[in-house]
């Protein structure tokens, strides 16, 4: 069995979209049991309608759920040990569920999950990783909105655990990666990213495949499984690509409007559209994972529907099924173990490097 807490006041929503993206999660994967956390009036109503389901999970009703404009220091101090985000990550710590799903407030998550959590060892800061459809398939991209501003080291961190998670999501022995920058040559880019590319060669480590630079197309394109950049142009090039994809649906769906023969011609296409906005909704393709923590903590999309949800305990259930955080463990420890830290106070008689 595979246990998964759940906090069901997440969300645009609440228990009116994750109850029955719970409920969809269990017809797919029996051997999920839940710990289902919120308001007991909303929550049992809503669980009512689910007889399996309310019948196979274990309900803890809580007094507080949070905002999703709330600051997170502030959902800190009112929601901690009371909350129902609060409650579904404590009890990863506890070690009574295998991972927390929360469609929630992602600073308050993110407060709360380092708060509770702690992070693994070697790791300053954790990453928000995401699945991230291509033309070939799915690649995972982290930072997206976790840590804003990354050294050299925390990229390198970054990717040894993003590329434990394709191997665990997508079952990849050795994933390729490479560091988002803004051309593939070696001279270019920030100080930070042309370090931890130097690092990444060096260590050749084992588990992954470092590639080289790769630029904003390449994520779209598949070119690697694992892309690796900070939080904040991570965030920035996931919003970004959320905003195209809907610019494209409006255009496509303002295009097929405007004749009979374009509408006929969409009757036609009809599957074919819906296959390719099932593709690019960042509703449907759901499910980040917090990567550095000491446990395992999905954010799922605030405007999701049940069919995200449900991604998003997909990804849950993969992630501890295939003992994430255990290789994530094991490949920090091979890498810092062989590190060698550069020499101390070295001067170069020129002057310049």
């Amino acid at each position: 069995m595979v246990t998964i807490s759940l906090d069901a006041m997440g969300g645009d929503f609440g228990p009116r979209v994750v109850i029955p993206g719970a409920a969809k999660a269990l017809e797919r994967y029996p051997d999920i049991k839940f710990v289902i956390y919120g308001d007991e009036t909303e929550c049992l109503s809503a669980l009512n309608e689910f007889p399996k389901l309310e019948a196979s999970c274990e309900f803890v009703a809580c007094e507080i759920a949070i905002g999703m404009d709330e600051k997170p220091s502030q959902a800190l101090r009112r929601g901690r040990y009371k909350s129902s985000m609060w409650q579904a990550i404590d009890a990863v710590k506890a070690g009574h569920a295998d991972a927390a799903v929360s469609a929630g407030n992602t600073g308050a998550l993110m407060a709360m999950a380092l708060f509770c959590l702690r992070t693994l060892a070697n790791i300053e800061r954790p990453a928000l990783a995401g699945v991230w459809p291509t033309l070939k398939g799915e690649s995972i991209v982290l930072d997206v909105g976790a840590t804003i501003g990354a050294d050299a080291q925390q990229l390198v961190d970054f990717s040894i655990m993003g590329a434990a998670m394709s191997r665990s999501l997508f079952e990849l022995k050795r994933p390729s990666v490479g560091l988002l920058n803004v051309g593939v040559e070696e001279v270019k880019g920030l100080d930070e990213i042309r370090e931890a590319g130097r690092l990444l060669r060096e260590a050749n480590v084992d588990t992954l495949d470092y590639t080289g630079f790769v630029e904003g197309d390449d994520i779209g394109k598949g070119t690697v499984d694992v892309v690796v950049t900070e939080g904040f142009t991570g965030n920035i090039a996931l919003k970004t690509a959320e905003g195209t994809a809907r610019q494209f649906a409006e255009l496509l769906r303002s295009a097929m409007s405007r004749s009979l023969f374009a509408k006929i011609g969409y009757l036609f296409a009809k599957s074919a559209f819906n296959r390719l906005r099932e593709k690019t909704d960042p509703r449907k393709v759901n499910g980040a994972v917090f990567l550095g923590l000491n446990g395992i903590v999905i954010k799922s999309h605030g405007g999701t529907d049940a069919e995200g949800i449900a991604a998003a305990i997909a990804v849950a259930y993969d992630m501890a099924r295939n003992k994430l955080n255990q290789k994530i463990e094991d490949d920090l420890k091979k890498y810092h173990a062989k590190r060698v830290p550069p020499p101390a106070n070295v001067q170069h008689e020129s002057g310049v490097e």
